[in-house]
């Protein structure tokens, strides 16, 4: 009887930070537009109009004495726990970031060592055969790192894989820019080993696309809003209209691509884990994805949303959603035994990538 090598989650947690921020936090901010004149709307009415569209009512930021290896470092620990595995014998450390440790108030990076060697530090790996290394993807890195994972562990090459996202997005935001109110810290992470059976589960399949003829300035690190800022100091732009439309039309046929190398239908799907990017893009990507289907009922409860409670934490938003659902601590929602879950996600590049995957409780 052949057997199957397959990739499964055994082992997840994330951090969540305690320091709460509430929209109402954004009642004192000086907002400008991008041509650097001052917004004339009061701020309480665009609070209103942001939450409307985004869903988002509060969200976490890192406390001001840890950078993002450190919340990586937090998820990892969990994420072994759970695992009941010896982190001597991980072969890979995959960190999924996109601006590095940034220390409250310096605005700058730090990439050098890797966050993934810093991580590796913290848990006090020994093991030299244990390789740390960095992704840069968007939003989408966490997810890609997953699938690199995949790789390595259907090659032979590695049986235990630790993958991390990671990020501190109010320490590189734009204050003066309304935009800014989606985003949040976070960190996330799991553990990915081989199995070997005669049937199929865990990673299932998946499917990446970067749709670099786009305009690449439509998420990219550009001056401040308010001129009051060197020219030097960049912050995160985003035109979130553009970004809304290009995923729109992509996200739903990177997923329809995964699904369709899975050799599996729509309706078989129990959940859908999006990035928790605002509201009305995933609503209307969850929509659209349907009706390409030729399906007009969506199932009830199949994309939980955290954002309302979380903001956007670019790479750490599905990790840290899958480990909610799975530790059973996101009321309404859990994972039953071959449950198929689709993972996916857009963003900076423009990268869009997602996974298809058999819940498989192996602990």
């Amino acid at each position: 009887m052949a057997y199957i090598i397959n990739s499964v989650i055994t082992g997840n947690g994330s951090y969540i930070s305690p320091e709460i921020i509430a929209n109402d936090h954004f009642n004192a901010a000086d907002f400008y537009d991008s041509s650097g004149k001052q917004v004339s709307i009061e701020n309480h009415e665009t609070i209103q109009k942001f939450s409307a569209i985004t869903g988002i009512l509060e969200r976490r930021y890192i406390p001001d004495n840890l950078v993002a290896s450190d919340m990586a470092f937090l998820a990892a620990k969990k994420a072994l726990e759970d695992s009941k595995i010896d982190k001597e014998t991980l072969d890979y450390i995959i960190v999924a970031h996109n601006f590095g440790d940034v220390a409250k108030g310096k605005n700058r990076s730090e990439i050098l060592p890797s966050l993934a060697s810093k991580v590796k530090y913290n848990l006090k790996i020994n093991n030299p055969d244990t390789i740390a290394y960095d992704i840069i993807f968007g939003c989408p890195g966490w997810l890609q790192g997953m699938i690199q994972a995949d790789y390595f562990i259907r090659s032979g090459d590695a049986k235990r894989i630790l993958v991390i996202g990671t990020e501190t997005m109010s320490r590189i935001y734009d204050p003066h820019d309304k935009d800014s109110m989606i985003y949040a810290d976070g960190a996330g992470a799991i553990i990915l080993e081989g199995r070997s059976a005669n049937e199929k589960f865990g990673m299932l399949a998946h499917c990446s696309r970067t749709y670099a003829d786009k305009d690449l300035s439509i998420l990219r690190m550009g001056k401040s809003n308010n001129s009051v800022y060197n020219e030097d100091d960049l912050f995160l732009k985003m035109q979130g209209r553009t970004v809304y439309e290009l995923a729109l039309k992509m996200v739903p046929e990177v997923i329809k691509e995964s699904i369709k190398k899975a050799g599996i239908t729509l309706d078989k799907v129990n959940k859908i884990l999006i990035h928790q990017a605002n509201k009305k893009m995933v609503n209307a990507i969850l929509k659209r994805l349907y009706a390409d289907d030729n399906k007009k009922e969506i199932p009830e409860d199949i994309m939980p949303l955290t954002m309302s409670w979380l903001g956007n934490s670019s790479v750490a938003t599905l990790p840290t959603l899958f480990d909610l659902i799975e530790k059973e601590q996101f009321p309404g929602h859990k994972f039953n035994e071959g449950d198929i879950l689709v993972f996916a996600s857009v963003g900076a590049g423009l990268n869009i990538n997602s996974v298809v995957y058999k819940f498989h409780k192996s602990n």
